[in-house]
C-alpha cells in the first residue's frame, strides 16, 4: 500500500516538471512526457511500473473520450459527418487490412495475427496530434475532423481487434457475420449512448447541487462504456453519443455554478489522465524491453520498420482518393462541399500518431489460446505496436510544425482565427442589445422604480463599453490586449490592497474570500477573451 502511494506521488511529481519543462521548451507534452518515462524507466533502483491494460480500457478510456464528446459541437460533427466517418470507419479498416496483408506476405505472419497487429496499431491517437494541431493555429475545419475522428475510430478498432482476437482463438472468421455484428454494435450503441446522456442530464436537472452534479457527470462515461463493453460490444461509440448529447442539450439545463466548477474539474483531470498515460507508456519500454529478449532483435526492428512504414503510407493512400473520388462520384457532394486545398489533405494525412489507445490494447492481448496454447506472437505484437507509437509520436510530432512552416497553412488559420473573434465581437453585441431591449420592455410593463432601472441599464452601457473593436491582422497590440494587461494589473493591486486590509484586522477572512472571488471570477473573464483574441 505504502509503494503504491509512493509510486503516484513519484508519478504525478515528474508529471509536474514534465509539463513545465515542455512549456520552456514550446513541445507538444506528450513528447517529452514519454521521453522522461522512458528515462526514469532506466534509473537503478527504481521500482518497474507498469500499467495495467484493463485500467485503462476500462477506467481510464471512458472520461478520455466523454470529455472529448462533450467539447465536441455537435453540429460541426455532423456537418463532417462524411470525412470523420471515412477516417474513422474506413480508414482504420483500410490499414488494418493493409497492416495484415504487408506482415502476412512479407513477414510471414498467419492473416489472424496479422489482423490483429493491424487493429492495434490502425486508430491514429487524438491527444498528441490535436495538442500540436491547436498550438500551431490550424484551420478550424481541419481541428474539428481530426477531433471527430478521435472520437470514433478507438469503436472501430476494438470491435476489429475483438474479431481477429475470436479468429485467431477458433481458427475461423466470418466476414458477412463480422460485418453484420459491427453494423448491430454500432447501432444499438448510439441508441444506448443518448438514453444515457438524456438520463444524466435529467438526474443533474433533479439534483440541482453543483457537486452532486459533477459526481454524475463522472460516473455518465462509465455507464455508457461499461454496459455495452460487457456485452461484446466497444463501449466507446456509446460515450461518444452520450457525451455529444450532452454537448448538444446541456447549455440550457446545466447551471451556472456547475458549469464554472465543472470546467475545472474535467480540465484538471483530462489533464492528469493524458499525462499519467505518457508517463507510463514510457515506464512501460523497460517490461518490454525484457520481453524482448525472447524475439530475435532483428525482427522485431524490421516488423517495427515495415509495420511503421505501412500504417503512415496507408492514412495518404486512403485520405486523397477519399477527398476526390467522392466529390467525382457525387455531384451533390461538390455542390456542398467544394474540393479542399491539396494542402489540407496533405496535413490531414500527416497527423496519425499513434498512442495510448493502441499499447493498451496490445498490452491486454491474452496470454494463452482457449486450447492452453500460447498466444502466438504476442511479444512481437507488443513490442512493434510500441515500436510504431514511438516512430510515429517523435517522426510526425516533431516534424509536422515544419510540414505546417513550409505549406503556410498557419495563416489561413490565423485569417479563420480573426474572422471567429470578429464573429464573437458581434454576437456579444448582438446578445446585450437584445438583453437591453428585453429591458426596456420589462422596465415598461413592471413599472421598476427609478433606482433600479438605471442599475440595470448601467450594467448593459459597462458591458457595451468593455467589448473591443474587431481585431485587425497584424495588429499585435490592439486595444483587447492592452486592456486586458491594465485589468489585469489593475486586479493585482486590488487584492494587494484586499489582503492589506486582512492583515491589518479591517475584514474577516471570510469576508476576504467572498471579495476575492469576485475578482478572481473578474480575472478570469479576461482571460477567457484574451486566450481566444488570435492577435
Amino acid at each position: 500500500m505504502t509503494e503504491t502511494f509512493l509510486a503516484s506521488l513519484l508519478v504525478l511529481t515528474v508529471l509536474a516538471a514534465s509539463a513545465a519543462l515542455a512549456r520552456r521548451l514550446v513541445t507538444a507534452p506528450a513528447i517529452v512526457f514519454l521521453v522522461v518515462g522512458i528515462v526514469l524507466a532506466f534509473v537503478p533502483g527504481l521500482p518497474p511500473i507498469e500499467m495495467q491494460p484493463e485500467s485503462v480500457l476500462l477506467m481510464v478510456l471512458p472520461p478520455l473520450i466523454y470529455s472529448a464528446g462533450v467539447s465536441m459541437s455537435w453540429r460541426e460533427f455532423k456537418s463532417n459527418l462524411r470525412p470523420i466517418t471515412l477516417l474513422a470507419i474506413g480508414c482504420v479498416i483500410f490499414t488494418t487490412c493493409a497492416v495484415a496483408a504487408a506482415t502476412h506476405w512479407l513477414l510471414g505472419l498467419p492473416w489472424g495475427v496479422g489482423f490483429v497487429l493491424g487493429a492495434i496499431v490502425s486508430p491514429p491517437d487524438v491527444v498528441a496530434p490535436l495538442a500540436i494541431a491547436k498550438r500551431l493555429h490550424l484551420p478550424h475545419r481541419i481541428l474539428v475532423i481530426l477531433e471527430g475522428e478521435g472520437l470514433a475510430n478507438d469503436a472501430t478498432a476494438l470491435i476489429l481487434y475483438r474479431f481477429a482476437v475470436l479468429a485467431v482463438s477458433t481458427g475461423t472468421f466470418s466476414l458477412p457475420s463480422a460485418a453484420g455484428s459491427f453494423v448491430l454494435i454500432l447501432l444499438g450503441e448510439i441508441a444506448f449512448g443518448i438514453t444515457v446522456g438524456w438520463l444524466s442530464l435529467r438526474l443533474r436537472q433533479w439534483a440541482h447541487d453543483a457537486r452532486v452534479e459533477i459526481l454524475l457527470s463522472l460516473l455518465t462515461p462509465y455507464l455508457a462504456y461499461w454496459v455495452p463493453e460487457h456485452l461484446g460490444g466497444s463501449g466507446v461509440i456509446a460515450t461518444v453519443a452520450a457525451g455529444l448529447y450532452v454537448s448538444w442539450n446541456g447549455p440550457l439545463l446545466i447551471s451556472a455554478a456547475t458549469r464554472l466548477q465543472g470546467i475545472f474539474f474535467w480540465d484538471l483531470a483530462i489533464w492528469l489522465i493524458e499525462g499519467v498515460l505518457f508517463l507510463l507508456m514510457g515506464f512501460e519500454v523497460r517490461v518490454l524491453i525484457e520481453k524482448a529478449k525472447a524475439v530475435p532483435i532483428n525482427e522485431v526492428l524490421v516488423a517495427i520498420a515495415l509495420t511503421s512504414a505501412i500504417v503512415i503510407a496507408a492514412r495518404f493512400l486512403w485520405v486523397f482518393p477519399g477527398t476526390y473520388l467522392t466529390r467525382i462520384l457525387s455531384a451533390r457532394i461538390r455542390r456542398r462541399d467544394p474540393t479542399p486545398s491539396w494542402r489540407y489533405i496533405v496535413i490531414i494525412g500527416f497527423t496519425g500518431i499513434r498512442g495510448m489507445v493502441s499499447l493498451a490494447v496490445a498490452l491486454a492481448l491474452p496470454l494463452t489460446l482457449p486450447s492452453g496454447e500460447a498466444f502466438p506472437y504476442r511479444d512481437l505484437i507488443q513490442l512493434t505496436s510500441f515500436g510504431v507509437i514511438f516512430v510515429t509520436l517523435f517522426g510526425i510530432g516533431l516534424t509536422l510544425p515544419l510540414v505546417v512552416k513550409l505549406l503556410g497553412i498557419s495563416k489561413h488559420g490565423h485569417r479563420e482565427a480573426l474572422n471567429e473573434r470578429e464573429a464573437e465581437i458581434a454576437a456579444r453585441r448582438s446578445i446585450i442589445a437584445a438583453a437591453r431591449d428585453a429591458l426596456n420592455t420589462i422596465i415598461a410593463e413592471r413599472k421598476l422604480p427609478e433606482g433600479l432601472a438605471k442599475f440595470l441599464e448601467a450594467r448593459h452601457e459597462t458591458r457595451m463599453r468593455a467589448l473591443p473593436d474587431p481585431p485587425r491582422e497584424g495588429d499585435e497590440h490592439s486595444p483587447a490586449t492592452k486592456g486586458a494587461s491594465m485589468v489585469r494589473e489593475i486586479i493585482t493591486i486590488e487584492r494587494t490592497h484586499l489582503h492589506k486590509l486582512l492583515r491589518e484586522g479591517k475584514i474577516t477572512d471570510e469576508t476576504r474570500r467572498r471579495i476575492e472571488r469576485d475578482l478572481d471570477l473578474e480575472e478570469a473573464v479576461v482571460d477567457n477573451r484574451e486566450k481566444n483574441t488570435p492577435l
